[in-house]
């Protein structure tokens, strides 16, 4: 996909081609994507990637690499004097079911890396804009699970969900009271082909399909019924750009905003799949991740999204099915049996 071409606000995208870009947590799934496409925008040169260690992707053989843990923050403040990055997206963080594991450790790495880069924006007068995602997880079991709405009860049951929430409020606090721009989605799962699963509790959406090709089963840690919303990773990608690139005057929400693509359960999902391959199939036994699912949004009302800066999405769940198949099996994945 053509990002350029495809934003809303091509004019502005094309005349900030200029302009240097830094992403932080550039090795993980999101991040991966996000590299490459920010590189198809700016120029291989204009977008440094960082990351604790370096990926072996293809990605990042082309363009500056820094290896950059957040938490260390003089080494943030010397890559920053270096490169003089002008937009930033902090995306390191430990994900749901992960953080569960080593929760003092995930709230340190998720609040204090995000506090090292937003003092930074402040005070270094080098960037000029933050993006850091919040999350599906900054909701509870008292959120309204259908059509959640952009505003209402809030009440992450896990680190990572409180984390972001805090992170949520503390983004909209450097904005009103020292200018700092900040943007901000709520993701819902994120399913993309190009990156292994993280350590998210909706990430088995990725999973399901590598087993579709490779073993033809697929043994799920979540119920059937369960009903989460998702995303195709090019959607995010689309989402993330539109935002960062919208005019400031569109971006009237400086928490962060409600994003939707779809909404299923893994059986749903069994079924697109067995659509282009019969023989596929699905066990459930739900684990610890069953009660961190249970305490999220079902269905996600984004219309503010929608009105203020013009996202869309362009997937729906067979859309996204034929599109993940197709190019998993260009990348070599096959049924071994």
């Amino acid at each position: 996909m053509n990002f350029v071409n495809s934003c809303p606000f091509v004019n502005l995208c094309r005349e900030m081609q200029k302009e240097t870009v830094l992403v932080i947590g550039a090795c993980g799934q999101l991040g991966t994507e996000l590299t490459e496409a920010l590189r198809g925008i700016y120029g291989e040169n204009h977008v440094v990637a960082s990351d604790v260690k370096k990926s072996d992707n293809d990605v990042f053989q082309t363009g500056p690499f820094e290896v950059l843990d957040i938490l260390d923050k003089p080494k943030l403040q010397e890559i920053l004097e270096q490169y003089k990055p002008t937009q930033v997206y902090h995306l390191a963080a430990l994900l749901s079911a992960t953080a569960e594991k080593m929760p003092e450790f995930a709230w340190k790495l998720n609040m204090d890396g995000l506090f090292h880069l937003l003092d930074a924006a402040r005070d270094m007068g080098i960037v000029k804009k933050v993006y850091w995602p919040s999350s599906i997880a900054a909701f509870g079991p008292n959120t309204t699970r259908i059509n959640t709405p952009q505003y209402g009860a809030m009440d992450p049951t896990t680190v990572y969900g409180i984390s972001k929430l805090a992170g949520e409020l503390y983004a909209q606090y450097y904005f009103n009271r020292w200018g700092v721009d900040t943007r901000s989605l709520r993701y819902p799962g994120l399913i993309g082909y190009k990156s292994a699963p993280g350590g998210g509790t909706t990430d088995y959406a990725v999973a399901i399909y590598h087993d579709a090709l490779t073993t033809g089963k697929h043994h799920c840690f979540l119920k059937p019924g369960t009903v989460l919303p998702m995303l195709y990773m090019p959607d995010a990608l689309k989402a993330t750009l539109d935002i960062m690139h919208a005019p400031a005057e569109k971006v009237k929400i400086r928490t962060s905003y409600n994003l939707a693509g779809m909404s299923f359960g893994p059986e749903e999902i069994t079924a697109a799949i067995q659509k282009h391959i019969p023989s596929f199939s699905s066990t459930y036994e739900p684990d610890y991740r069953q009660a961190i699912a249970d305490s999220w949004p079902a269905v996600i009302d984004d219309s503010r999204a929608r009105e203020d800066w013009g996202w869309k999405p362009d997937y729906d769940l067979d859309r996204m099915t034929a599109d993940m198949l197709d190019n998993l099996r260009r990348m070599g994945f096959r049924i071994d049996s």
